[in-house]
């Protein structure tokens, strides 16, 4: 049988006992009205009728009764004022998912026992979950102010772990906006928490304002300066850009708030920027191995392939070395070399040197990547024309289960695809789809090579089954939504299959260019210029920008149509699409 509570005679022989006292009333919100002292249970008299109710209650939890023993054991709390009790009601309130009672016993268990962390967190939790915002303001208001000064820090923090449980981020930045008072506003932990906050509720300048309302408090905190950068970044990018550095300047030892700028340094394509901090970072710990590779990443992106080689070469000869010296397990140092190798790859496929990309990759002695190496390994040998060793190398994969087995499909697929053998890749599909049935992904690479083969009706068939099993497959609707549009019919349905589609995936480009191009068939310009727009500058690919012309062309814009097409033929000047809009509209681009 299953035992929910300790032993009863915990409850009934470690309760002090008055002969003369009574049976308190009911429990009042007001705490200071209930006469306790902290770490004192309140003086009870043990009467036959509270002995027989404890009796009960303990038999009820004994016997699986949890409902009936969690409400016994919170009017037994409600009449003694024992902490104890309301815990008990709690616990088997919890046992049940009954939230609600929950929710009751763990306010009395709070209120009772005021010095108890657990009962606070139990009963702020609960309120964060329960949905009642102006209850959890008042609880966490309390917790905050009766902390003691050296544990202010820890109750913000833990009234941040549970405002972040409110599914509702607007609402959660309210709920700890209002309970954090003026005399806490004043503490950074406090400003750093309502900027997380009000980041979660995608209130950019509101989390970069209170982010720097905690670094004037703190001017030496790097917690504070890095979400200054981070959510400075999406609001004000040149200006905290700056201040970023200037604090460095004056900081040079906050590595971590350093490497969060070459990251954001190299995104904006300010590559020599990103190398400077790298290089003051290389200069300050020249023992830091680990800056090697993160220069080598910067080299990169920024297109200097020989200097990136040279560093990653010297950053595996490094890790070599530590392997050598050290223990196996404890060293990262095979992961590490793997990533450089990784990376070798990269630079060499960008070079479109494939047997110097396999070099590298038969480089890779890590058990972990195997998989992952095998597949990769089998592209190269297709882009070499070695179809049948890329067969082989798949074979040797040796998939552990659907997962890797539909993986290796795809992947075979991918190289009859792209070797213009479309029947190969779909018979490859068809029998991993009788294998593997329940696999979202092979149903849509399968739909989409029946949409390139023109057998429509196994298209929308199988689109349509990746819907059922995968409702959140954002790619599933919108390839679908598309081809309506496309074909200028079925609008209706393509308007919600594309309206559920970027629900799914709001800031997809090829999303947003499937819904301007919906717009556009239904004869709203402005509407379909505004999504194609947005999908041109997150993606600047031929097919959009032939779209996107094409809306500019037909809505009197001729000029701005002009310089997107020329843009589109700069990044493909072989497109399908762009050369057949061009054609059928009769413009030729000088």
């Amino acid at each position: 049988m299953k035992r929910l509570l300790p032993l009863l005679s915990a409850v009934i022989l470690s309760a002090p006992l008055s002969a003369g006292a009574q049976a308190a009333a009911p429990v009042s919100e007001d705490v200071s009205a209930i006469h306790l002292r902290a770490g004192e249970l309140p003086a009870v008299e043990l009467t036959r009728d509270l002995l027989y109710r404890i009796l009960v209650a303990e038999l009820a939890g004994q016997r699986g009764l949890y409902e009936q023993a969690s409400q016994l054991y919170l009017e037994l709390a409600q009449d003694t004022l024992d902490p104890r009790l309301a815990k008990r009601s709690f616990l088997a309130a919890m046992v049940t998912h009954d939230t609600a009672r929950a929710y009751q016993a763990a306010r009395l268990w709070a209120l009772l026992a005021p010095d108890d962390s657990e009962a606070a967190a139990s009963a702020m939790a609960l309120a964060a979950t329960s949905g009642r915002p102006e209850d959890l303001v008042a609880t966490l208001a309390r917790r905050i102010r009766t902390a003691p000064v050296d544990e202010k820090d820890r109750a913000i923090v833990q009234a941040l772990d549970v405002v972040s449980k409110i599914q509702d981020k607007r609402v959660a930045l309210e709920v700890l906006d209002k309970a954090l008072g003026p005399d806490t506003r004043d503490l950074p932990m406090a400003r750093l928490a309502l900027s997380d906050v009000a980041w979660a509720a995608l209130d950019a300048w509101r989390a970069l304002e209170e982010a720097r309302a905690g670094l004037a408090l703190d001017p030496a905190s790097e917690a504070a300066a890095q979400r200054v950068l981070e959510y400075g970044m999406e609001v004000e990018p040149d200006t905290v850009l700056r201040q970023t550095q200037e604090w460095l300047a004056d900081h040079p030892d906050a590595r971590r708030l350093s490497l969060m700028l070459v990251g954001h340094l190299v995104n904006r394509r300010q590559y020599e920027a990103a190398l400077a901090q790298v290089r003051r970072l290389r200069q300050r710990s020249p023992e830091d191995f680990d800056l090697l590779y993160t220069e080598a990443d910067v080299q990169f992106n920024a297109g200097n392939d020989a200097e990136a080689e040279r560093l990653l070469y010297e950053y595996i000869q490094v890790q070599d070395q530590r392997r050598a010296s050290l223990n196996e397990r404890a060293t990262n140092a095979l992961a590490e070399a793997s990533d450089a190798h990784l990376l070798l790859v990269r630079i060499a496929e960008r070079q479109q040197d494939w047997n110097k990309a396999l070099a590298a990759l038969d480089a890779i002695d890590d058990n972990a990547l195997r998989f992952q190496v095998l597949l990769h390994k089998a592209v190269l040998q297709a882009r070499l024309g070695q179809l049948v060793l890329a067969a082989k190398t798949l074979d040797d994969a040796a998939p552990r289960d659907d997962h890797e087995r539909a993986v290796v499909a795809l992947t075979m697929a991918s190289i009859y695809r792209n070797a213009g053998r479309t029947d190969s890749a779909v018979q490859v599909l068809v029998d991993a789809d009788r294998e593997i049935p329940d696999s979202p992904e092979i149903k849509y690479d399968l739909a989409m090579l029946y949409e390139r083969q023109g057998r429509s009706e196994q298209f929308e068939s199988l689109l349509r089954e990746v819907m059922v099993l995968a409702p959140d497959h954002a790619n599933a609707y919108n390839s679908l939504g598309y081809t309506y549009a496309n074909q200028n019919r079925r609008l209706d349905e393509a308007h919600e299959l594309l309206e559920r589609a970027i629900e799914l995936e709001p800031d997809n480009p090829y999303i947003l260019d499937s819904v301007g191009w919906y717009f556009y068939r239904v004869n709203d310009y402005e509407a379909a210029i505004d999504y194609l727009r947005r999908a041109f500058r997150a993606l600047s690919h031929a097919e959009v920008g032939a779209h996107l012309g094409e809306v500019l062309w037909m809505s009197g814009r001729k000029d701005e149509a002009m310089r997107i097409w020329r843009e589109a033929r700069d990044d493909d000047a072989e497109n399908d699409t762009l050369a057949e809009t061009l054609k059928r509209l009769g413009i030729s681009l000088p």
